[in-house]
């Protein structure tokens, strides 16, 4: 530009001076000219100044799309601030497509429990006992526009009663391809991955209003696959919100989580099981109340209402104890919330239950819960809930029904990122799991971020 101008100068002054008459004419031309170069070098140095702010403004927005992230920017505003996502996220500034993701969870618990024994020859027990529920490392990455994969580390129930520090293993570990064709209802997750054979058991215990789950839930989350996420290859998606399925194949219950009818664990092996299989169904039925993420904490925002039926099953069990068995599920679930309130039922039917080990008799559990919580956002976000739960663990007796009540308080203080409790659970067991009460008042803590 600058040699342009100049060039254009020198044209002009050229013609000047084949016009020029005298010597003072000649003088007064070149002053212009020298005056013209000093200001188009100014103006010339202005303009390049501009051009490098505007070129650190275009750096600087691109910069921000790879900057980590860490608050939900649709969280309410809470007495701490707006909730974090439930990982930091880093963005790979050469590849849109690729980015690591990685948090911790905690959750402590701080428990009074009184177990008061029908049969009065048997001493009623006081336990205080502080433990830590959760203690998770996650990480997930991003490869490609459609493949990531999550994984976390974990040590729970760490001090709890008497079992010491424990032990960390590897909870999640999969291979999430998302949406290979551009299809919603198409997407994969291979290895350690949760199948949904309960909807309060498929949320993250991070997004749960009681995070100590219900007893006939946590039996579902072992009968089937241990822990729910045992190695196994799944498909599943949804059609515009309004239908989910999962599909799921994989290895089948282990023999450390496997508890007969009376509640004892099995003090032997698995001989033989073939592999699970089964899936879930959800429906949305009603237009604007469509589940759209999968919680049970909503903070008094938004509506959904959701149905859904899973079937599992697991064939050929043999147990070194001499006992075999085919275990077969079959969850109902309900969720639904409108602003402050929600509720959440789920029923459970299970056969091919083991009534006692070395007995080879198998036969039939069924079990249910209610829960609801209303959340107070003028009151600091502070949410009363209540649960009720009936267990019947072997239908065709007396004398094994377990019940548990449970009332609480939790105090969302920035949503679930930090939260604390105040719970009260009673839980009666009948003659053949026990025959006593417990009655336990929890403290719940929980840091995420």
């Amino acid at each position: 530009m600058k040699k342009v101008v100049l060039s254009a100068a020198a044209v002009i002054g050229m013609a000047g001076v084949a016009n020029a008459s005298s010597s003072s004419e000649l003088a007064e031309l070149k002053a212009q000219m020298a005056a013209m170069a000093k200001k188009i070098e100014m103006l010339e140095s202005k303009q390049a100044k501009s051009d490098q702010k505007v070129e650190k403004i275009t750096v600087a927005k691109e910069s921000e799309k790879n900057d980590i992230t860490i608050v939900n920017p649709d969280s309410p505003e809470f007495l701490l601030g707006k909730e974090t996502d439930i990982n930091m996220k880093f963005k790979a500034q050469d590849d849109p497509d690729m980015w690591l993701k990685a948090g911790i969870r905690l959750q402590g618990t701080f428990d009074n429990r009184q177990t008061d024994y029908v049969d009065p020859t048997k001493a009623d027990q006081t336990l205080q006992d502080a433990f830590m529920r959760r203690v998770r490392f996650e990480i997930a990455a991003g490869f490609t526009k459609n493949t990531s994969f999550v994984m976390d580390v974990r040590n729970d129930k760490a001090n709890y009663e008497d079992k010491g520090e424990e032990g960390f293993n590897v909870g999640d570990a999969y291979v999430k391809i998302d949406k290979p064709f551009d299809d919603s209802l198409v997407n994969f997750k291979l290895y350690r991955a949760k199948i949904d054979v309960s909807r309060t058991e498929t949320v993250k215990s991070a997004h749960t209003i009681c995070y100590d789950r219900p007893y006939v839930a946590d039996e579902a989350a072992q009968f089937i696959s241990e822990n729910r996420r045992a190695a196994n290859a799944q498909m599943y998606g949804d059609w515009n919100k309004k239908v989910h399925y999962q599909l799921a194949f994989g290895d089948a219950t282990a023999s450390d989580h496997s508890k007969d009818a009376i509640g004892t664990s099995l003090n032997g092996s698995i001989k033989d099981a073939n592999f699970f299989y089964g899936g879930k169904l959800i429906l949305s039925p009603f237009d604007g109340w469509e589940e759209t993420d999968r919680t049970e904490t909503y903070f008094g925002e938004g509506k959904h209402f959701a149905l859904g039926v899973g079937y599992w099953k697991a064939p050929n069990i043999e147990y070194s104890t001499g006992d075999s068995t085919d275990h077969t599920l079959i969850n109902y679930e309900l969720s639904a919330h409108y602003k402050n309130a929600f509720v959440q039922a789920e029923y459970f039917d299970f056969d091919g239950v083991v009534r006692k080990w070395a007995s080879d008799e198998t036969g039939t559990s069924s079990g249910w819960y209610a829960t609801g919580e209303y959340v107070i956002p003028e009151l600091s976000y502070i949410a009363p809930f209540v649960r009720y739960e009936k267990w019947d663990r072997w239908e065709d007796a007396s004398g094994y029904d377990l019940t548990s009540k449970v009332a609480g308080i939790n105090w969302y203080l920035r949503g679930n990122t930090t939260k604390v409790g105040l719970v009260y659970q009673k839980d009666s067991y009948g003659e053949e799991i026990g025959n006593k009460d417990v009655t336990s008042t929890r403290v719940t803590t929980q840091w995420f971020f």
